[in-house]
């Protein structure tokens, strides 16, 4: 499955940008999508993964109450609505598939899209 990203962008503290990741290829609903990041010397990141169904969800604690993942199986796409943006989310955000129910481990995804990069900024 190839995977692309998009949506990133310059916003300010407080701000709202919403990620896209879209698929194709291989049957979209027999992959887990998870979100990645990494920031600038840093090591990436797990941010939030969905399960193949929707159903299941896991969020890091930093971004608990401010992101929200979705998915829409017929459209190939897993969206990350990301609300009340801090200094701390800029990074270079990556979507990942993997054909697992879910996971918040990066070797468990073999499918990475180009990653798309997020600047929270006044």
């Amino acid at each position: 499955v190839q995977l692309q990203a998009s949506g990133g962008g310059l916003v300010q503290p407080g701000g709202s940008l919403r990620l896209s990741c879209t698929a194709s290829g291989r049957t979209f609903s027999n992959y887990a999508v998870g979100w990645f990041r990494q920031a600038q010397g840093k090591e990436r990141e797990f941010v939030v993964a969905i399960s193949r169904d929707g159903d299941s969800i896991y969020y890091v604690d930093s971004v608990k109450g401010r992101f929200t993942i979705s998915r829409d199986n017929a459209k190939k796409g897993v969206y990350l609505q990301m609300n009340s943006l801090e200094p701390e989310d800029t990074a270079v955000y990556y979507c990942a598939a993997g054909p697992i129910f879910i996971a918040t481990v990066e070797d468990r995804y073999a499918f990475w899209g180009q990653g798309t990069l997020v600047t929270v900024s006044s």
